[in-house]
């Protein structure tokens, strides 16, 4: 009995010892939640000012059907280009995302895809992956308004024809960040971030 007892209660101490363990594991979990920032898409420092009216560009998608992309919109709704590459993978690896957003947010936004190159190639990607349903634009002047030199690439144009966020985007997180920034007001969230901080230290 003595043994029995002897070993019901190391196990007692062993049962609590892990909880407590488990206990503080959750706690340093949380607080590395809290200290990790948001993701958010990279706005290099060359290019057009967020906050001012965005360039008209006048152009034509793949099904002759014309744009102009950057002008005011009778329908309200804002405009996402996002520039990809039928050679990048992680333009191919976001796609599915670019559709989820397309099917939830047409009401309000309209996602046009953007490149350059090959017609031929052009049209090729564009059947691959599905995206006849997109807007789809081959042209270097569009390219070289918004100074693209990286991909997958979006510029976010509201309903006004502003500019009002753009970036380098790798994931839906990035994405997501361009029209937070909209709402919040701000370039992009890593302003927003530095600004709090700076104000937290003040």
């Amino acid at each position: 009995m003595s043994a029995l007892a002897v070993s019901n209660l190391v196990l007692w101490v062993l049962v609590i010892g892990l909880s407590l363990v488990v206990l503080a594991l959750a706690r340093q979990l949380g607080v590395l939640h809290e200290r990790i920032t948001p993701v958010g898409a990279l706005m290099l420092a060359k290019g057009l000012k967020v906050g001012e009216l965005a360039p008209v560009v006048d152009v034509v998608d793949l099904e002759a059907r014309p744009l102009s992309l950057g002008a005011p919109r009778s329908d309200q709704r804002d405009t996402l280009i996002v520039f990809v590459s039928p050679t990048c993978p992680v333009c191919k690896a976001l796609l599915p995302v670019l559709k989820s957003s397309r099917r939830s947010e047409q009401s309000k936004l309209q996602i046009v895809l953007a490149s350059d190159g090959d017609l031929a190639d052009q049209r090729a990607f564009v059947r691959a992956q599905g995206l006849e349903a997109f807007p789809y634009v081959v042209s270097a002047p569009l390219g070289m308004t918004y100074q693209v030199n990286r991909l997958p690439y979006a510029v976010l144009i509201d309903a006004q024809g502003v500019l009002r966020a753009r970036g380098l985007i790798n994931s839906r997180e990035h994405l997501e960040s361009l029209f937070e920034a909209k709402r919040l007001g701000v370039a992009s969230l890593q302003d927003y971030l530095e600004a709090h901080a700076g104000k937290r230290a003040a």
